[in-house]
């Protein structure tokens, strides 16, 4: 019998986030071929599988742990799944594997899942003590410790203003590069205490820790995750047949700024309908459940 702990943790790594918004939208795809470029834990796969029946359901995501916790998560819809390690912006080369020459429905959730946050040893998070690493493919040899150590300070500067967006970005700069030369800063404790104390105290954001907005800064630059979404989208319109629709949630304005433009663009020049005209976010309800999904923000366009 599971243990209260062992039924919690479950939970923490199925959560999907916006679930009923997600099968509204995948409604006029039912039984055909899905493929959820981030598979994660399965969350989202689980739900999709037991309400939409699609004939084949294709699940990617370039972090292994996480592929290992779904297969067993969907162990019960083994004769309708195919799992590949790999890069969502792969998708072609999986549905080559397949011997398919197209999909019905692509699915990108672009939030980092529970169980890289609390998974030992990931460092994507700076609330505990662990090695400065951030890397979902533990298989690349890029870390956030490597960045953070050999990188310029004008590099470090660039990646904190550009993809945390992040107003002390110089400083923080400045600083990482004085206390290296001191001495390596190898875990996410210590990242995060030269963020803090470069940041003015008046200045330290009210709803996140100050240093929130390098560590995203920091994730974004380890895994490529700019380039890889700008080469999924291409790459997953190009393989959704007629009528198949693509489904991004994104949790920063980076991302979702991309899928807006590409969707916009996609409809001005013929290909297609953006169903929503604005970004469906999460309900009150689903965030007072799960307050990950509070800055989440689905888009959705229909391919013609």
């Amino acid at each position: 019998m599971e243990t209260r702990e062992e039924r919690e943790k479950e939970t923490l790594l199925h959560v999907p986030v916006m679930v009923d918004e997600v099968l509204h939208y995948l409604e006029p795809c039912r039984g055909g071929v899905f493929v959820d470029g981030t598979l994660g834990g399965g969350g989202h796969a689980r739900a999709i599988l037991e309400n939409l029946e699609p004939r084949l359901y294709v699940g990617i995501d370039r972090d292994e742990e996480a592929l290992d916790v779904a297969l067993q998560y969907l162990a019960s819809f083994e004769d309708r799944i195919e799992v590949f390690h790999g890069l969502y912006s792969q998708v072609g080369e999986v549905l080559e594997e397949l011997n398919l020459d197209g999909m019905d429905a692509f699915l990108l959730d672009l939030g980092l899942s529970s169980l890289q946050l609390e998974g030992e040893g990931r460092g994507f998070s700076f609330q505990k003590e662990e090695p400065l690493d951030m890397r979902m493919d533990r298989s690349q040899e890029l870390t956030a410790a490597q960045v953070v150590n050999t990188y310029s300070q004008g590099d470090l500067e660039r990646i904190f203003r550009e993809y945390g967006e992040e107003r002390w970005a110089k400083k923080i700069a400045r600083n990482i590069v004085d206390t290296r030369r001191k001495f390596a800063i190898t875990t996410t404790t210590a990242l995060a205490q030269v963020v803090e104390w470069s940041i003015p105290k008046k200045f330290h954001p009210k709803k996140i820790h100050p240093a929130t907005r390098v560590f995203q800064a920091l994730r974004i630059e380890v895994n490529r995750e700019l380039e890889e979404l700008e080469r999924g989208l291409e790459e997953g319109l190009e393989l959704l047949r007629p009528k198949g629709r693509f489904l991004v949630i994104s949790f920063h304005s980076l991302e979702d700024g991309i899928v807006k433009r590409a969707f916009r663009e996609w409809e001005k020049r013929g290909l297609g309908e953006v169903i929503t005209k604005k970004p469906v976010t999460p309900s009150a309800e689903e965030v007072e459940r799960n307050i990950r999904s509070r800055s989440g923000k689905l888009r959705v366009f229909e391919k013609r």
